[in-house]
């Protein structure tokens, strides 16, 4: 049985999900401020966080930000009140794995949680668990990136997304497909998320961000993944 957190103030709201993820099958713990989040996710185990964004003391954006820097990398859904793109980009920039402006459909919310489960168990499923590419390599069973000696680890969407593009090596990747593919998202979504990631990622894999060598722009479609890029 999947564990989910829910960190949600508005009780109705907090109620309304503990019923229904339950009734989907889920363990389901509610806390209602960003400080008894971070106490949770330090001292339970838990598969998915639901994460709002406006809480009483610290908001879901610095919860998110402090979890990823202790090193916990659980799989987390941000619940925001407006779908402003800053809002959005500022909750993947935190470590977000996914969003869902309010107010939402309770069958979209349980998708999101599926889809974020599923990327999980499809990381650690596949055979190759690590790709090796110039001084770096990444073990997609650990979320992990080696660059040399440093070691950077990866959220569920990251490693998601580094992983589909490493499997189509070589190929113009587009941004709809990424959406599709690794989100399961085939609704109107803003494709400038994906384009956040790639920002993210490049931080980590390139030797100069500025001027990418592994991972490209093909202008007016997506992106290519080179392996061994002529020197």
């Amino acid at each position: 049985m999947s564990r989910v957190l829910v960190v949600e103030d508005e009780q109705h709201l907090a109620d309304g999900l503990r019923f229904n993820l339950e009734a989907e099958g889920y363990q389901v713990d509610v806390v209602e401020s960003g400080e008894a989040a971070l106490e949770s996710v330090q001292t339970e185990p838990f598969d998915v966080v639901v994460l709002d964004v406006m809480l009483p003391g610290k908001d879901g954006f610095t919860v998110m930000s402090e979890m990823r820097q202790a090193g916990h990398f659980v799989p987390t859904l941000m619940l925001t009140a407006r779908g402003h793109a800053e809002d959005i980009l500022k909750g993947f920039a935190a470590g977000a794995d996914d969003y869902l402006t309010k107010p939402f459909e309770l069958s979209i919310l349980i998708a999101r949680i599926r889809g974020l489960l599923r990327r999980k168990d499809w990381l650690r499923g596949v055979s190759k668990d690590t790709y090796v590419f110039g001084n770096k390599s990444v073990d997609f069973n650990r979320g992990e990136l080696r660059v040399g000696e440093q070691v950077f680890p990866l959220t569920v969407m990251e490693a998601s997304v580094l992983r589909y593009l490493t499997q189509h090596e070589g190929q113009h990747v587009s941004r709809k497909a990424l959406l599709s593919e690794v989100w399961g998202l085939h609704e109107d979504t803003d494709t400038r998320a994906i384009d956040n990631f790639i920002v993210r990622l490049r931080r980590y894999i390139e030797d100069d961000p500025t001027h990418p060598r592994h991972l490209l722009t093909v202008r007016g479609v997506g992106y290519r993944f080179v392996q061994n890029p002529a020197k």
